[in-house]
């Protein structure tokens, strides 16, 4: 139960300060009741507001095929539109507001999860969760063959790093040296460049295609466009 004032505010239609205007306003109801104070307390799943349902009562959980060219910030950064002008405008004003998953980098598109529950996003971003995160590549050069026992055995070390990274998965296209797929169980900073590139093969294409047992082409979601997941697909995984 939240007080009037305070689910307007939670659920991002307006400032707390405003609440009550919108209440005088009539615009908040309890079925065929009009709602008059700030104060009463009411369900929020009950509500509805301008004669609409509260959408997503018990939190966010959204996936987005994040496009190339935007930024994961909730902040512009040197003009790149950011992946929360793709949402809802009322995503970002709800209390406490939506934040992806993790990230991508600018130029890397793929699958992107968003959550406002905050229990939620700090389970998933742990990194003793050890996610599997599915990439496809493409290199300027070929990927030479011995980056796949390399990657794998637990013994490959990022520059400037000092820890190695956890065993990747390397699986190179037989037709094609220069694309493949990259499996990895931990999220590092710019990881598959940084491990594409010290084996001699920058990356000029990257896509993620897959989180857990979630996959990127089961969601028949174009660039820029997002869907509702169940949750229960991360928190009943180990």
């Amino acid at each position: 139960m939240l007080r009037a004032d305070a689910l307007l505010s939670r659920f991002g239609y307006c400032s707390r300060r405003e609440a009550a205007a919108w209440i005088r306003a009539g615009r908040i109801r309890l079925g065929h009741e009009t709602i008059t104070s700030p104060s009463v307390k009411l369900d929020p799943a009950r509500v509805l507001v301008d004669g609409e349902p509260v959408p997503f009562v018990n939190g966010i959980f959204a996936a987005l095929y994040k496009p190339v060219g935007y930024t994961c910030s909730h902040t512009p950064e040197n003009g790149a539109p950011t992946i929360y002008e793709l949402l809802p405008p009322q995503w970002s004003a709800r209390n406490p507001a939506v934040q992806s998953i993790g990230r991508l980098d600018k130029e890397t598109s793929g699958l992107l999860l968003l959550s406002d529950v905050g229990e939620l996003v700090h389970a998933l971003t742990s990194p003793r969760r050890h996610i599997q995160k599915v990439y496809e590549y493409r290199t300027v050069s070929p990927v030479p063959p011995e980056a796949t026992a390399l990657f794998v055995s637990g013994r490959f070390t990022l520059r400037g790093e000092k820890t190695p990274c956890l065993p990747a998965s390397l699986e190179q296209d037989a037709a094609d040296p220069c694309h493949g797929l990259i499996r990895l169980h931990e999220g590092r900073y710019h990881q598959v460049r940084r491990m594409l590139a010290a084996v001699g093969s920058p990356v000029a294409e990257l896509t993620r295609i897959a989180i857990g047992s979630l996959q990127l082409a089961s969601l028949s979601l174009l660039p820029g466009e997002w869907t509702p997941v169940n949750p229960q697909l991360f928190t009943d995984a180990p």
